[in-house]
């Protein structure tokens, strides 16, 4: 097995020629006739005993060529691109070039990663918002809280309010006739929340339990059931429970029960500043985005499209492994929402590319900066890893190779560098 060639023949496409010797091939095809001879019925001799003679002449020369092939392949096109000294990025594709007596040439193109080029990318400029936090948003957020901690009081002897909880049994006609979809039993509403057609809560307020009465609305005209769009329709509706929501008073006592302060100015000041955290979060983060696109923007690059494939499909692998960490996978996920593969790899593509481009800028502006990691460097980042998956140190060294860790710690310092040089406005 040796390597014949190795031309560029795309954008940081190579095409390698590699050749199997006859003696190799010839073993392989042997092999494939042993796994497969059982399965092949010749008239006049028993199942599995047929010659390899004879089924090469009944069914043609190459019958075994194609699981003999798939058998060298491997170490064939390794040795190949070692000899070729590439760094092959994506999946090789493959041809044929030849069989005959000598042995099989096998050809694969091999993408690699192109030689880049960044100018400018210290000193980028972006706006970064400012951050205020508005006694509105303060409000909010503590009445965010106070909802979640309100009491249902069961109502008996008074009229539901808007804001109440009411379990309602209805049945919508158009025109006298009932419609599918328009009756329900025991459902509960709460009334403002503008779950159902837009006046049907508000008629429903000011009813009393088991008080039987119309509910009379139109459909809106871009409703989603055609039959029913900018229809007139009445409910026949009944109260089997009002339950009303009641909010506690915003006083020490609230601050005592929701946090850890034990005044309500205290826990205000928390919130806000809580909020102001959350908010300079937000705008660091898109103000890190438009620096990024900006570098992304000013790298100059012919890149191979196999590596865009390959991107998609590890974002594909951590789509699924975040699906079965929420007790799904990717086929019942295909089920509920109507997607498939290639509709989800449509979906993740531009992702993808952004993700290709961004990691090339870096890795080239590493080179540029002559940026290095020290060992220390590495066992610190291998033991943060190891912490963060509950792993021995040991264990993540046998699973991630020590310079896939130095080349991650160098595309992170060099974007440090890119964020820390970059300019608010």
């Amino acid at each position: 097995m040796s390597l014949i060639k190795s031309e560029l023949t795309d954008k940081s496409v190579y095409t390698l020629e590699f050749s199997v010797d006859q003696e190799t091939f010839n073993k392989a095809i042997s092999n494939a006739y042993r796994k497969q001879v059982g399965k092949i019925a010749v008239p006049g001799f028993r199942k599995g005993k047929a010659p390899r003679s004879v089924i090469e002449k009944m069914y043609g020369k190459g019958f075994f060529y194609e699981d003999a092939i798939n058998e060298v392949l491997p170490d064939a096109f390794d040795a190949a691109l070692a000899e070729s000294g590439l760094a092959m990025v994506g999946q090789p594709e493959f041809d044929i070039v030849s069989i005959d007596d000598n042995g099989v040439v096998l050809s694969a193109k091999v993408a690699v990663k192109p030689e880049a080029k960044i100018e400018g990318y210290l000193g980028l400029t972006a706006k970064k918002k400012a951050v205020r936090v508005t006694k509105d948003q303060i409000e909010q957020e503590i009445n965010t809280i106070r909802e979640r901690n309100a009491r249902e009081i069961e109502v008996t002897d008074a009229a539901s309010e808007m804001g109440d909880i009411c379990t309602i049994d209805y049945e919508g006609f158009v025109d006298g006739v009932p419609f599918e979809g328009g009756k329900g039993s025991d459902y509960p509403l709460k009334l403002g929340s503008g779950n159902f057609i837009p006046g049907f809560e508000e008629q429903v307020a000011g009813h009393k339990l088991e008080e039987e009465f119309d509910v009379n609305v139109t459909f809106p005209t871009e409703y989603h059931a055609k039959e029913l769009a900018g229809k007139a329709a009445v409910f026949k509706t009944v109260i089997h429970k009002i339950k009303h929501i009641e909010l506690p008073e915003l006083d020490d006592d609230f601050a005592k029960d929701v946090s850890e302060f034990d005044t309500m100015d205290e826990y205000r000041a928390d919130v806000k500043a809580k909020i102001s955290k959350r908010l300079k979060e937000e705008a660091e983060h898109k103000f890190e985005e438009e620096i990024l696109d900006q570098l992304i923007e000013k790298l100059e690059a012919d890149i191979p499209e196999q590596m865009y494939v390959a991107e998609t499909e590890n974002f594909v692998r951590d789509y699924d492994n975040r699906l079965r960490m929420q007790g799904l996978d990717l086929k019942t996920y295909f089920q509920y929402t109507g997607m498939n593969l290639d509709s989800l790899r449509e979906q993740l593509r531009p992702q993808a590319e952004k993700q290709v481009k961004l990691r090339l800028a870096l890795e080239t502006i590493a080179k540029l900066e002559a940026i290095e990691v020290t060992e220390e460097d590495i066992n610190a980042e291998i033991e943060s890893i190891a912490k963060t998956y509950s792993m021995e140190v040991e264990k993540v060294r046998e699973v991630i190779p020590v310079d896939s860790v130095a080349e991650d710690m160098k595309v992170k310092k060099a974007m440090d560098l890119v964020k820390e040089k970059a300019i608010a406005k």
